[in-house]
């Protein structure tokens, strides 16, 4: 038995089945032969170079500052108040606290090897429950991947794309064809160009990670600092009428009123109403759905276990620094929009 003999007990008794039945002999081939390939090749296994910080922390903070970080944080905290948006990020950090700490207790107990997830999930439960629950991880990837897709589309065409609603004018920069058939191709493009990244190799992304996390920190340094030196100011609105057919029952304008006390007041409390695109009337329970996407993603840095110099070591530590981060980040971001921005 080693430390990568899985946890159940059956488990545990078929590997000591199969190490008494096997002949003195056959273990010490490998001192008997030490001219064979096998002798030969472990020499030639690259080390594991990634650290702490470079391996699990910077994946797991890329994968959790989803787009509901940058383009949704003013929706619950529109919907939902200040209070209630808070609480919801309470009990979704509770929920993934949960299965932070059951992979703390997992890459802690025993070696750990390349596959990540599966191989901490077959590890403890077998590989039949392994093999289940990675499948369910796969589909949950392909789900996220597509999120992150879509809020990339949204975001450049909110920048760059003709506004749909033929009232607002368009700036310079705005170029870029609008609506849905335009927005499938921009997501297929872009999902197109991740599955060259994955069919030429995780080295591209592994290269570029570093990059990425300074873009996406300096990027965040800015939305905190433009609380504070943007100056209040009317912002325009497309007509609620365009998206949810619904007629004129929103105003066209909202305001950025900066800080004040009077707009911290109006937005402590939950002021569900009918969403301003979909025409749909907003709940807690909807408004949490959405919130919950910008709190997955706390398995990045597990994935590439194989890939860490010490993954018992560097999985807990790198994965609970980052999940502490990003809750500081959500928060602070959530009571800088309830102080700045009118409710609608």
């Amino acid at each position: 038995m080693t430390e990568r003999t899985p946890l159940l007990n059956y488990r545990l008794s078929a590997s000591v089945n199969e190490s008494e039945s096997r002949s003195p002999l056959a273990n010490q081939a490998p001192e008997k032969l030490p001219g064979s390939p096998r002798h030969r090749s472990s020499p030639q296994r690259q080390p594991k170079k990634l650290s702490v910080f470079f391996g699990v922390v910077v994946p797991t903070l890329l994968s959790m500052f989803s787009v509901v970080v940058f383009l949704r944080i003013g929706f619950v905290v529109g919907q939902a108040g200040l209070y209630q948006g808070i609480a919801m990020f309470l009990v979704a950090y509770f929920i993934i606290s949960m299965t932070v700490l059951s992979v703390c207790a997992i890459s802690t107990n025993g070696a750990l090897d390349a596959g990540g997830a599966y191989y901490m999930i077959s590890r403890a439960l077998g590989p039949e429950f392994g093999g289940s629950i990675g499948l369910m991880f796969f589909l949950a990837n392909v789900c996220g991947s597509a999120l992150f897709v879509l809020g990339l589309v949204e975001a450049i065409l909110g920048t760059f794309g003709i506004p749909e609603d033929p009232s607002l004018t368009p700036t310079a920069h705005q170029i870029l064809p609008s609506g849905y058939w335009w927005s499938l191709l921009y997501g297929t493009v872009i999902a197109l160009l991740c599955l060259l990244v994955c069919l030429v190799g995780a080295h591209i992304y592994a290269k570029a990670t570093f990059i990425i996390f300074l873009v996406v920190i300096f990027v965040l340094i800015m939305i905190f600092i433009s609380f504070f030196v943007v100056r209040p100011k009317p912002i325009t609105l497309p007509s609620s009428s365009f998206f949810n057919r619904t007629g004129p029952g929103f105003p066209t304008t909202a305001n950025y009123t900066g800080f004040k006390l009077e707009t911290l007041l109006g937005n402590l409390y939950g002021g569900y109403s009918v969403d301003y695109t979909t025409g749909n009337m907003m709940t807690f329970a909807t408004v949490f759905a959405v919130m919950f996407n910008g709190c997955t993603g706390i398995m990045a840095g597990s994935n590439i276990s194989g890939d860490l110099k010490n993954p018992s070591y560097s999985i807990p530590r790198g994965t609970i620094t980052a999940v502490i981060f990003t809750f500081i980040t959500y928060i602070l971001l959530s009571i800088l929009a309830a102080c700045t921005c009118d409710r609608r």
